[in-house]
């Protein structure tokens, strides 16, 4: 039996693949323990400066495999399982390594809502989304009622969570859940070429920088206070000198995350 998550490491990058293709990678136990089992490697792995998420065959995710939810036994069980989904998404936007989706295909339900929980967003202008909880008489989990609203406003998020409809790869884009939309011939360089960007970036400066965008509570004031301390600790490090010689020497940095 195939693995339901495979998981690579070449030049800094970690891809990790949902792999279900028969099932368009839709979510059951073994997908989830996957996701989190490869989530532990990169987070693990120092030589990891960047993450892309994808799905294999046609699909990114297609959310929760129905049938396998149909067979959750008892309310315990049915919660356990949620909250693991629930991880995941926020195992994403806590890590400190930026992680790419790379959205090949169609992506609903809980998919939707783990392609938001990543940092940058590459979609097919083939994919089509849908937050289709309510057709089948749930709510968006995942984080959705979190990443959804965050990334559109409320009263759109309303309408795709109330209707289930799909929109395509453009209405997402304007909409402001994806940041790039590419043709397939050419999907894969882009997310790989940011990917890429992102390993050579400065490790400590994007984990902070993402730790502090993805806390949406924070007031200006004690922002400006993370700014103050944080900013003084990072002129201090290895990785700042080194960019501020690489600067003057007009040569590419290399930062080691020290």
């Amino acid at each position: 039996m195939e693995e339901a998550v495979l998981y690579v490491v070449e030049n800094n990058i970690a891809t990790i693949t949902m792999n279900r293709p028969k099932s368009l990678n839709s979510m059951n136990d073994g997908l989830i323990d996957g996701l989190h089992a490869a989530l532990d490697k990169a987070v693990a792995d120092a030589e990891v400066r960047a993450i892309v998420l994808t799905g294999n065959g046609k699909a990114f995710c297609a959310g929760g495999d129905l049938s396998y939810l149909n067979g959750l036994n008892g309310t315990a069980e049915k919660k356990s399982f949620i909250a693991k989904v629930g991880d995941v998404a926020k195992r994403i936007t806590t890590i400190e390594k930026p992680v790419i989706a790379w959205v090949n295909g169609v992506t609903a339900g809980a998919g939707v809502n783990l392609m938001l929980a990543c940092d940058l967003i590459y979609a097919s202008g083939k994919a089509r989304f849908g937050e289709s909880f309510a057709k089948v008489g749930l709510i968006p989990d995942c984080g959705g009622l979190y990443f959804l609203p965050k990334a559109i406003g409320v009263h759109k998020a309303k309408e795709l969570m109330f209707t289930g409809d799909l929109i395509d790869a453009a209405t997402a884009k304007e909409l402001g859940m994806l940041n790039h939309v590419c043709e397939d011939a050419e999907l894969k360089d882009k997310v790989y070429e940011m990917a890429a960007r992102l390993a050579a970036s400065a490790p400590l400066a994007i984990g902070l920088t993402k730790k502090y965008l993805n806390n949406t509570v924070l007031t200006l004031d004690e922002v400006l206070a993370i700014e103050e301390t944080t900013q003084a600790l990072l002129m201090g490090t290895d990785d700042c000198k080194e960019g501020i010689a690489a600067f003057y020497e007009k040569r590419a940095p290399q930062f080691t995350g020290k």
